[in-house]
């Protein structure tokens, strides 16, 4: 019986020494993987319709158009409706972020410690808005496979700040498309959800649509692309303070 029980947690032992590595390994793998996928265009431009409701099922909507150019330049800027029009959010590399308010007639940076904050009224905040790779952000690990899908669990990386403690993301199998995540407070509470809907076009894969959730307040907000255009040779001068400030 002794010899038993020592076989059994022997096993045990080994089955657990071999699989945490290779979840690590696996994970990383993923993340990287899911990057390919999103910044494979070398640039793309969108228009976007966003329609903003509140717990009590109250709607606005509103318009914008996206510039993006690689993995780590993005330019955000509304059109529609006509008092909103010209607010303008730039994502650059190395955590610089500037937000455009046309009433102030100039950029404002935005610091590191208040990326938590809902960009222009909606429910998506800086840090939701920027653009940055998986694999240079978060480090994470399988916690299991639901049918088609990897489900992940994220925390960022030690030299990168995050008002998030972790995030759970359920990335496709066959296209590391991420379908679903769920964002987590410094309190461990969660604070966001979001449900991705994508669409191939040509060899690329978008973000059809996005819906993101406050799972505080109730609200949510709907982004629906439209107008995707993929490999257009975007300058660089779209992604400057000079041009965020040039509506």
């Amino acid at each position: 019986m002794k010899t038993t029980i020592h076989f059994f947690l022997t096993a045990l032992f080994l089955i657990a020494a071999g699989t945490a590595p290779l979840l690590a390994q696996d994970a990383a793998t993923i993340l990287t993987k899911v990057d390919q996928v999103l910044f494979q265009p070398k640039d793309q431009t969108n228009t976007v319709r966003m329609i903003l409701t509140d717990r009590n099922g109250n709607e606005r909507i509103r318009e914008a158009s996206i510039w993006q150019k690689g993995s780590n330049k993005r330019l955000f800027r509304f059109t529609r409706p006509a008092s909103e029009a010209g607010i303008a959010f730039l994502s650059l590399p190395d955590d610089l972020m500037y937000l455009y308010m046309p009433a102030f007639g100039k950029a404002r940076r935005i610091a590191s410690h208040v990326k938590n904050q809902s960009f222009a009224g909606t429910d998506f905040s800086y840090e939701d808005m920027e653009t940055k790779e998986y694999a240079k952000t978060y480090s994470g690990k399988v916690l299991r496979e639901e049918g088609n899908l990897y489900i992940l669990e994220l925390v960022a990386l030690p030299d990168v700040r995050s008002d998030y403690s972790k995030m759970i993301v359920a990335v496709n199998k066959e296209n590391y498309t991420p379908q679903r995540s769920e964002s987590y407070d410094r309190g461990g509470n969660l604070a966001k959800t979001a449900v991705y809907t994508w669409q191939q076009q040509a060899n690329y894969w978008f973000p059809k649509e996005i819906f993101m959730k406050d799972e505080k307040k109730g609200s949510s907000t709907r982004m629906i692309m439209s107008d995707v255009k993929f490999d257009s040779n975007i300058s660089d001068q779209v992604f400057t303070e000079r041009n965020l400030t040039s509506f």
